[in-house]
């Protein structure tokens, strides 16, 4: 293998510590030695790929496969980004090298008292000084619904940015006014850098507690979290300081509230705090974490023996 050898696991910045996310578009990107490079006619910038979250691909970008080879070693996902839409369609391997977080998930999921426990913690996180434990899904949903409309509500009056709904055609985020624009783009990018995350941490993007039946449903999950403090207020901002680039420039000012707020950390925080495991795991190999199921309840027996 030629260059430098890839970031072993212990080398790589902890998911909480990583830039939220970094976009490119018009270059091409490249690897020189550990780092990325994105070349254009003004031209190279160097990236340290160990502290990217989530790498943002926007048009007119091209990728070798050595730099494709880099971010999968150092766990970081990649998004490309679209007219009006940002959806991670591949993603490295996992920071985690334990499935713990995974198995938790899985177990949460499949029950059905254990997964309206979660899903009442998400929005105990919503609410939080209300109690919530004693209602039903569809009063949850009524409630959140409540609470989104006064969110929408407080932000145009503060902002003096006229509002009537949310609306937004799938495919053509144009299709709509300033605002809606903005809050489309605001959103996308967050479910990119969540997507990250929860992707470094081993989990499973597709099985969510609140939202069902499609491969990111988890993903909209914990967004939905976070999005009252930060896609919500950044979209009607970028358009109260009388922008004529929502998309873009509410992609600029939320990359910057999600580094300055700690937003990936705070998503680590509140996955733990759902899905309650060993907060700290040791420094391990991927070999010394593989075991072999044992027939019972959480139990295992280390894998590389024979057992004839």
């Amino acid at each position: 293998m030629h260059g430098a050898p890839p970031p072993e696991s212990q080398e790589l910045a902890r998911v909480s510590e990583r830039l939220s996310f970094v976009y490119l578009e018009r270059c091409t990107v490249h690897r020189d030695s550990n780092a990325l490079t994105a070349t254009d006619e003004r031209g190279t910038v160097h990236i340290p790929t160990a502290m990217i979250g989530a790498l943002l691909l926007g048009p007119g970008t091209r990728i070798t496969h050595a730099a494709m080879t880099l971010i999968g070693a150092s766990g970081a996902s990649v998004v490309w980004v679209g007219e009006g839409a940002v959806r991670c369609y591949a993603t490295g391997r996992p920071l985690a090298r334990s499935t713990r977080l995974l198995e938790a998930q899985a177990r949460s999921f499949a029950s059905q008292k254990s997964r309206l426990r979660v899903a009442r913690e998400m929005y105990e996180m919503r609410f939080p000084d209300e109690d919530v434990s004693g209602l039903t899904m569809q009063q949850l949903r009524g409630r959140e619904g409540a609470r989104v409309r006064k969110i929408y509500a407080a932000e145009s009056e503060r902002t003096g940015v006229s509002w009537s709904r949310r609306q937004y055609k799938v495919g053509d985020v144009a299709d709509s006014d300033f605002v809606n624009q903005a809050l489309s783009s605001a959103n996308s990018c967050l479910y990119g850098v969540v997507a990250a995350v929860i992707h470094a941490l081993g989990m499973a993007p597709g099985l969510g507690f609140v939202h069902v039946g499609h491969d990111l449903s988890f993903v909209y999950d914990i967004a939905d979290l976070f999005k009252a403090e930060t896609s919500i207020p950044a979209a009607f901002d970028v358009v109260a300081a009388e922008t004529t680039d929502p998309l873009n420039d509410v992609r600029r000012l939320l990359r910057d509230r999600l580094m300055t707020e700690g937003t990936m950390e705070r998503t680590v925080d509140a996955i733990r705090h759902l899905f309650p495991v060993v907060a700290e795991e040791p420094q391990i190999t991927y070999d010394e974490a593989l075991s072999i199921w044992s027939g019972r309840a959480d139990g295992r027996v280390p894998s590389g023996q024979n057992y004839g």
